[in-house]
């Protein structure tokens, strides 16, 4: 097996008598989609944070030396009163040919010369996307990236997810409320509420004594199989062949 982009261990935070996160382990490898789902409040968000650095957590976080992360936050509502071009936007973070070419691959080339405020929420999902795709990450993480998305357009974001890791060969980590679409198209499946409660493969934990005692009996998910260059663990985790 490859070695992971990103390993956690024992990762807790207590807030006063509130625990945030309680011992929590985890590790991405490239190529894999692995999805963090669980209630409101959760600690989900904070979880990404940590992995990112963005909060101080008690535990040991380690990144493969020299990863490069693309992220796309929960989110972000551009500021009206600020001018902002989408290619304006997208160089501050990218060189301009890198920024040009992300925003063609992810379908809204002629979003260029728009203002960020005046974009519709699933194209302000993709500008962001564009964002976080520029630099070629080998991890990419989302936090509820279909956020502001009308829902014909949520199947179709997903799809260029899961195309995106194939073609940057990069892992990837989001949240997301939407369990149809997730289990559909994730290879493990994280249940958070404040500790791991299960994880593993999708069809492995929607049948979990844990999911079901948060999300309920959910039948009606359409687990799609999904095609791509490594098997799976027991635990869902994915083996590769080299």
């Amino acid at each position: 097996m490859t070695e992971p982009l990103i390993t956690a261990r024992g990762l807790s935070l207590v807030a006063g008598r509130l625990t945030i996160l309680n011992d929590i382990s985890l590790a991405i490898h490239r190529g894999e989609i692995v999805t963090v789902i669980g209630p409101n409040g959760s600690g989900k968000t904070t979880l990404l944070k940590a992995l990112l650095g963005l909060i101080r957590i008690k535990g040991e976080i380690v990144r493969r030396p020299g990863l490069r992360i693309g992220y796309v936050p929960q989110q972000y509502a551009p500021d009206p009163s600020l001018p902002m071009t989408v290619h304006r936007f997208l160089d501050l973070f990218a060189g301009h040919a890198a920024g040009c070419a992300a925003l063609e691959r992810v379908g809204i080339a002629d979003a260029h010369d728009r203002q960020l405020a005046t974009l519709s929420g699933g194209e302000l999902a993709r500008v962001l996307l564009a964002r976080a795709i520029a630099a070629k990450p080998d991890l990419l993480v989302l936090d509820e990236p279909l956020s502001g998305v009308d829902i014909s357009g949520e199947a179709a974001l997903y799809h260029l997810i899961a195309d995106l890791r194939d073609e940057l060969s990069c892992g990837i980590l989001l949240v997301s409320h939407d369990l149809h679409v997730v289990m559909g198209k994730t290879d493990r499946v994280v249940c958070l509420n404040h500790h791991i409660c299960c994880q593993g493969a999708p069809h492995a934990v929607a049948q979990d004594p844990a999911f079901l005692e948060l999300f309920g009996d959910r039948s009606d998910l359409k687990l799609y199989p999904h095609h791509h260059d490594h098997a799976h663990s027991p635990s869902g985790a994915a083996i590769h062949d080299h």
